[in-house]
C-alpha cells in the first residue's frame, strides 16, 4: 500500500480512507479496468454488424489491453495469489473471465443466428478465446522476464483471430 500510495502522490493514511485493505484497492481497480475496456470491445448491442467483425474486435481490443502493463499484472497476481486469496480469485473471475465469456459467447450465439458461424457450444468456444487471451498477458510478464521468446500481441490476436474464425465460419458449399 505505501507503494501504491507514494505512485499516487498520497500518503498512506489517505489511501487507507478511500480503500481499507489491499484486496478493496484490487477490487476497485479490476472493476474500472473491465468498465473501461469492454465497451470498447464490443457494443452492448450487436444489431446487424457481422459476427466476424465483432469477434476480430473483441480479440484484438483485448489483446492490446492485455499486453497492457497496467493490467496485464492483474491475471499474474490472480494466478500467483488465488490460492492464498480465493475471495479475489473468484471476484476476478466473476467480474473479468465470466463477463469476458459472456460478451464472446454473444457474439458467437449472434453469428450463429445469422447464418455466420456454426458453432454447437459458444460455451466452450468463448473459453478458448478468452483462454488465449490469458495467455497472452500470462506469457508476457511470467515467461517472457525469464527468457521465452517475446511475443507480439497484436499477431497475437490476428493469428488467433484467423484461427477461431476458420473454425466458425460457415463454409460455403461449392456448386
Amino acid at each position: 500500500m505505501e507503494d501504491v500510495a507514494a505512485a499516487a502522490g498520497l500518503s498512506k493514511a489517505a489511501l487507507y480512507l478511500q480503500f481499507d485493505s489491499k484486496e478493496a484497492l484490487f477490487k476497485a481497480l479490476v472493476i474500472e479496468v473491465i468498465e473501461a475496456t469492454l465497451p470498447s470491445a464490443a457494443p452492448a448491442d450487436l444489431a446487424d454488424i457481422a459476427a466476424s467483425v465483432l469477434l476480430e474486435r473483441f480479440i484484438a481490443t483485448m489483446a492490446d489491453r492485455m499486453a497492457d502493463p497496467e493490467v496485464a499484472f492483474v491475471p499474474q497476481v490472480i494466478i500467483g495469489e488465488g490460492m492464498n486469496f480465493p475471495d479475489l480469485a473468484r471476484f476476478y473471475h466473476d467480474n473479468v473471465v465470466a463477463r469476458g465469456l459472456a460478451v464472446v459467447d454473444a457474439i458467437i450465439r449472434h453469428g450463429t443466428e445469422r447464418g455466420e458461424f456454426n458453432c454447437d457450444d459458444p460455451a466452450m468456444a468463448s473459453r478458448s478465446v478468452v483462454g488465449a487471451l490469458l495467455l497472452t498477458a500470462v506469457w508476457r510478464m511470467v515467461f517472457e522476464p525469464v527468457g521465452a521468446a517475446p511475443t507480439d500481441p497484436a499477431a497475437m490476436a490476428h493469428s488467433h483471430a484467423r484461427i477461431v474464425l476458420d473454425g466458425l465460419l460457415v463454409r460455403k458449399e461449392p456448386a
